[in-house]
């Protein structure tokens, strides 16, 4: 990719994914193609079994692929040893789980500053700073509360502000709503799409809600190990 032209914030070229299944291989992603850009909300609409939690993992660098290429903010990462790939995720990539996975011993502020204490932050700047994220997604008054003194939806939105403290290039959801009964999902949802907005990164988010996904920029799947956008 040319350093001089815009960048997506991630580019999948041609990446294949297989893994080993009796004497032979099960082909999950198959010459797989995609592009987010910087501020665009993609949903990832697809059934279990089809290769969603793998495209995931690829994306955020969790799996090598087999083939391909994987471009984070135009940088190729396929040929990238452990360190490097641990060094791009802490820096340029958030994760959000169906599950919030918070630390339960700490508070909400406190379970946002960590994740840039161990990128090296000063600890009043990153307080400060998770205090601003977490006051932008309402939760200023929630800010010593430890999670399980939080509701479902709190939580969730302490776990999206963890994954975006670090102003990461890309955002990575999976399911971040699946957990959630539906007049709290479409809060959290609308958590996630401002704090897109607001920041400028871009965001993959899977799900099964399709009046959420409706809602987002575009919509694609996967089908026989390739990325289809969906009308």
């Amino acid at each position: 990719m040319s350093a001089s032209q815009p960048q997506p914030a991630l580019y999948l070229a041609q990446v294949e994914r297989r893994y080993p299944q009796g004497e032979g291989f099960l082909e999950v992603l198959r010459g797989a193609d995609l592009a987010i850009w910087p501020g665009e909300i993609v949903a990832l609409i697809a059934p279990s079994g089809t290769g969603k939690s793998t495209l995931l993992h690829v994306a955020g660098l969790l799996e090598k692929p087999d083939g391909g290429e994987v471009y984070v903010g135009g940088q190729p990462t396929a040929g990238m040893n452990d360190a490097e790939r641990t060094r791009i995720r802490r820096e340029d990539l958030g994760f959000v789980y169906q599950f919030h996975h918070l630390l339960p011993e700490f508070s909400a502020l406190e379970n946002v500053v960590i994740p840039q204490l161990v990128r090296g932050l000063d600890k009043k700047e990153a307080q400060e700073r998770a205090s601003q994220i977490l006051t932008f997604l309402g939760l200023g008054p929630r800010l010593s509360h430890r999670p399980g003194e939080l509701s479902g939806g709190e939580q969730q939105r302490v776990a999206i502000a963890r994954a975006v403290a670090n102003a990461p290039r890309l955002l990575l959801a999976d399911e971040p709503t699946g957990n959630l009964d539906p007049q709290t999902a479409d809060r959290v949802f609308q958590t996630l799409v401002s704090i897109v907005r607001a920041s400028r990164l871009a965001a993959l988010i899977a799900t099964h809600n399709l009046d959420l996904a409706a809602r987002m920029d575009r919509r694609v799947t996967i089908k026989d190990g390739q990325i289809v956008q969906l009308r």
